[in-house]
């Protein structure tokens, strides 16, 4: 089920990354510590009264031109309505009402998306006299908020959950393997699609952006169901979309969410660039199958030792998905097409794979017996034993003597070990460590 989207907005200064950070919380610090992962973030996770959500910073969203600030601001406010299902509207309760705050408000209030007003920086009493003169913006009672002292940020995410629409999505069933197609403009996912399905069904061009929305096709092949969803890349709309690349992360956000495999496709000609790790990065931590697609690799100029260098191109750069395997072909020709339905049929087994408890705690006593935990200050980790406590992804518990004893190297030497006995091709693990309750 795809979270729903909320977008802070407004113009600079006003704290909208402060309050973004705020808002996920350490959700991406640990994924970040990992080599490989990129840190300049405009999207993230968060959660208020149980319900999940994603969160857009449009503050990171840089646009270069030659009318400066409002034209960036409105570049900013039109993505978050594309985007959005709920936007944060972002104040300055000390600088009063701004020209800038009137023009995002007119383009907002326009879009008739559910809109809850922010006024940041009240961080003491005095400042909330300056509130009341944001009611002539015209969206109602504003919410005082401090992005320093971390006030007022309940009743905001109140507001906004409020204002959540309702989940109408069409469910599958269990059985039928949900592929997401990501990547950056101009890859060929919409080719791909085709190939796969034998037949036009979705309209390709090669102007990048000129698939409309998220598609959703149906197949079967082999008695195996399968939903395509094909996530649009960059709209065409003059100039606007095409000043920041980051908006094709967007693109992908809910489609991945909704995906049980998601296929990085690549463009082989163009080669790897920083863009494609944003994206693999969000499946990554959405705990999602994943297999990297090669694509127009009919036009790349090949000699025996070109495949194997791209590998190595895709493992030095993505260094936080080593799981995932790789897949080179081309749409448009059919080469090597066969090969990507097993592929995804196999990791998409994977990522539901369960392991017996006793199997598994067969592994982790190999593995310590192999190589025992080393001391720490004259203290050894015990591990007394292991579980799987949920698929997709696998996730495991690890019950120790004392959790802060277990040092990430020594984690990762016990998921590869996990790995080699299991597979697990395709999938990220999730190792949770935990101390054993004395009463047990």
């Amino acid at each position: 089920m795809a979270k729903p989207v909320v977008a802070i907005v407004g113009r600079p200064n006003v704290g909208k990354s402060t309050i973004f950070n705020r808002v996920i919380g350490d959700r991406l610090a640990i994924v970040e510590d990992k080599p490989g992962v990129t840190r300049d973030r405009i999207y993230g996770t968060g959660e208020w009264n149980g319900k999940p959500f994603n969160v857009i910073d449009t503050g990171g969203i840089e646009v270069y031109g030659e009318d400066e600030m409002l034209r960036s601001i409105r570049v900013q406010a039109e993505l978050a309505i594309e985007e959005a299902d709920v936007i944060v509207f972002m104040c300055e309760a000390k600088s009063g009402v701004t020209q800038a705050d009137e023009e995002v408000a007119e383009i907002l209030f326009r879009s008739g998306k559910p809109v809850v007003l922010a006024i940041n920086k009240v961080d003491n009493l005095q400042r909330m006299d300056d509130v009341y003169e944001f009611y002539s913006l015209g969206f109602g009672d504003p919410v005082p908020i401090s992005g320093s002292h971390g006030t007022g940020l309940g009743d905001l995410l109140d507001e906004v959950v409020h204002r959540f629409p309702e989940t109408t999505e069409e469910e599958y069933d269990e059985d039928v393997i949900r592929v997401a197609l990501i990547g950056r403009p101009n890859v060929g996912k919409s080719s791909l699609v085709n190939a796969i399905l034998g037949e036009d069904r979705v309209i390709v061009s090669d102007i990048a952006g000129t698939t409309r929305d998220a598609i959703d096709t149906p197949f079967e092949k082999d008695g195996q169901r399968f939903v395509l969803i094909d996530t649009a890349g960059m709209r065409k709309r003059g100039k606007v979309y095409e000043t920041t690349e980051k908006y094709s992360v967007m693109r992908s956000m809910k489609a991945i969410e909704r995906a049980d495999v998601v296929l990085v496709v690549i463009n082989g000609e163009e080669g790897i660039i920083e863009q494609d790790k944003h994206i693999a990065g969000y499946a990554h931590e959405a705990g999602k199958a994943a297999l990297f697609v090669v694509n127009k690799w009919d036009v790349v100029e090949k000699n025996d030792r070109t495949m194997h260098e791209f590998e190595t191109k895709i493992r030095d750069h993505f260094l936080f998905m080593p799981y995932a395997p790789i897949v080179f072909l081309s749409a448009k020709t059919k080469q090597r097409l066969h090969k990507l339905l097993p592929v995804i049929e196999h990791v998409a087994e994977q990522h539901a794979k369960r392991i017996p408890t006793h199997l598994l705690n067969d592994v982790v006593s190999d593995a310590v017996a192999y190589n025992p935990p080393p001391t720490d200050k004259g203290r050894r980790l015990r591990i007394n034993y292991a579980t799987q406590v949920a698929v997709k992804p696998p996730t495991i518990v690890i019950f120790v003597n004392d959790p802060e004893l277990m040092h990430f190297s020594y984690e990762r030497y016990l998921e590869n070990r996990i790995r080699t006995s299991f597979d697990f091709e395709g999938t990220p693990i999730r190792l949770f460590t935990r101390r054993k309750s004395d009463e047990g």
